[in-house]
């Protein structure tokens, strides 16, 4: 088959479209034929070398797909060969074929393309299980999102709203800004005109909000936990401001704040498996409704993997960006 290779560790022209020797099935895994990825912030780690794929797993980038399921490990039963789907992947995805364990596969939602599909595994899973599943975001309560034009964030605003909370959500322009808006954002903050701190204290009666869900790290910590009511919950997922910051305890303790961090990647297949069920159960009913959709920015063939990772690294992009192969 052919995937997406990293060279060397470096810059997107180290990405090369080369032959390779087709996964192995494992017994409890499904072979899909990809029709889609999806890119995530980790992938552009993942190729400077900073961002190692989990012992064991494929060595090429890609943490999510649609597709066709072509092959069955003899212990899977819930899916057969042609069923489409699309999957939560450790790595693979940029590539004509991945082998993935069959707990973390779910069916493509009616009223979704086979293509765009492939956007939301990895938004779907980290938004549930870190705001949902970690930090209870329920009915009635306050969000802020940071970067929410970007995949996870155009998620998370469609989710949360859907459930019933008031969503305000940060981004650098008057396009996404307007984005975030459209697709339910009830207060938009551009956080390069305006401190979101003051913003999200005035527009709460100066109390801040119930949730965080963070992607920035050590340039934001303080701020986020200003911005936090009583009992408010910081998740962080990514650290694009620095992973090293200061903190006086008793602004935690004062205001019985939970600060958490996580990641997806690098979980065990039966947590991923029971991540991937919950979203089938709690979030898959909404795209079904129509009440949430994949946000798709571009489509690439898979050959111009580097020219969809400057699109990603240049941050203009709103939604996900696609490869085909």
């Amino acid at each position: 088959m052919k995937a997406i290779v990293i060279t060397s560790p470096g810059d997107p022209e180290v990405l090369k479209l080369e032959d390779v020797e087709d996964p192995e099935l494992q017994n409890d895994e499904v072979l899909i034929k990809v029709e889609a990825t999806a890119l995530n912030g980790a992938d552009t780690g993942q190729r400077k070398g900073l961002y190692p794929p989990p012992k064991g797993s494929s060595p090429y980038l890609g943490l999510e797909c649609s597709g066709t399921i072509e092959a069955l490990g003899k212990d899977v039963s819930r899916w057969k060969i042609g069923d489409q789907v699309c999957a939560l992947l450790s790595g693979g995805g940029y590539a004509e074929k991945v082998a993935v364990p069959a707990g973390q596969v779910l069916p493509v939602p009616p009223g979704v393309s086979l293509k765009d599909a492939a956007g939301l595994p990895e938004v779907a899973c980290t938004v549930w299980s870190t705001v949902f599943m970690m930090s209870r975001l329920s009915a009635g309560e306050t969000f802020l999102v940071h970067g929410g034009s970007s995949g996870i964030g155009t998620f998370a605003i469609q989710i949360a709203k859907y459930l019933g909370v008031r969503v305000f959500a940060t981004a650098g322009s008057q396009e996404k800004l307007s984005a975030c808006k459209d697709l339910g954002a009830d207060v938009c903050i551009n956080y390069k005109t305006e401190e979101f701190v003051d913003r999200v204290k005035e527009e709460t009666g100066g109390k801040g909000v119930d949730v965080i869900l963070d992607c920035i790290g050590a340039s934001y910590f303080r701020k986020n936990l200003d911005s936090l009511t009583y009992d408010g919950r910081l998740v962080i997922i990514g650290f694009m401001g620095g992973v090293v910051s200061e903190i006086d305890l008793r602004v935690l303790m004062s205001r019985r704040l939970t600060v958490q961090a996580a990641g997806l990647r690098y979980r065990s297949k039966e947590n991923k498996a029971e991540i991937v069920s919950e979203v089938e159960k709690n979030v898959w009913p909404a795209i079904v409704e129509g009440k949430l959709k994949p946000v798709i920015c571009k489509y690439y063939p898979l050959a111009e993997a580097a020219e969809a990772h400057r699109l990603m690294e240049a941050s203009s992009h709103i939604g996900k960006i696609i490869l085909l192969p």
